[in-house]
């Protein structure tokens, strides 16, 4: 099943082109990269298939709903962690899953469920009414990735997750991927760290807004003569 479709996807800013002609589809329960460099129009893209942000032109469907008429729709099927910490860090653990329990319109009960089981699986039981901006930066990402996923969304698009944590943390997060990914919610994720494009299903590069190259990273290096995806990386970015 295609839960993203994009066809011919453009958006302009005046004379600027920021997303030009992009075309993809991504599967249900895949693990899909979206790389590019700084300004090659990710960010863009990204808030046009949350709808964040309308298109100029071109078509997409987001879990079956249309990006232009059916915004509202998307974000309820969808979660969303952004590169800069998104939780409130005045809250503790406990209150924020009840806030955002309550956003994602949870009943009382799904909420005290779902807290009791999400604390148990991250260990959290010793921290879970501390203030979240006392714990461990690792902890932070893995909660606020937790949480963008508190209400089962069909999708969830993670923004640079992983930007300043340790190599260990790092892995443990993209375990909490897999496991996402296994339930069969489609994880869409930028990352500046090309050895964390090894362990998606399928990668995007986007090259100054259009999307130069769509495959597996196995078939990527090998068409791109590469013996890493930094490598086939550098070679599309250098044109």
């Amino acid at each position: 099943m295609k839960i993203i479709q994009v066809k011919n996807l453009v958006k302009k800013f005046g004379s600027f082109t920021a997303v030009d002609n992009i075309d993809f589809e991504v599967s249900q329960g895949e693990i899909f990269g979206f790389l590019g460099a700084n300004g090659a129009g990710k960010t863009t893209a990204i808030k046009m298939l949350c709808g964040l942000l309308s298109p100029t032109s071109g078509e997409a469907k987001i879990a079956g709903y249309d990006i232009y008429k059916q915004q509202e729709e998307i974000k309820h099927s969808i979660g969303y962690m952004s590169q800069k910490f998104s939780l409130y860090e005045d809250l503790t653990i406990v209150e924020n899953l009840k806030l955002y329990g309550g956003i994602y319109k949870l009943s009382n009960k799904e909420i005290k469920d779902k807290t009791a089981k999400l604390v148990d699986r991250l260990q959290l039981q010793n921290v879970k009414n501390k203030l979240v901006k006392t714990i461990p930066l690792g902890w932070k990402q893995k909660l606020a990735f937790s949480t963008a996923i508190f209400h089962d969304p069909k999708i969830v698009f993670l923004d640079e997750p992983t930007g300043g944590v340790d190599p260990i943390t790092r892995r443990q997060f993209w375990n909490l991927i897999y496991e996402a990914a296994d339930k069969g919610i489609t994880v869409f994720v930028t990352t500046h760290y090309m050895d964390e494009a090894e362990y998606c299903d399928r990668v995007s590069i986007m090259v100054d807004g259009r999307i130069d190259a769509l495959d597996t990273p196995k078939m990527l290096k090998k068409n791109f003569n590469a013996e890493s995806m930094d490598d086939v990386f550098l070679k599309l970015a250098r044109g």
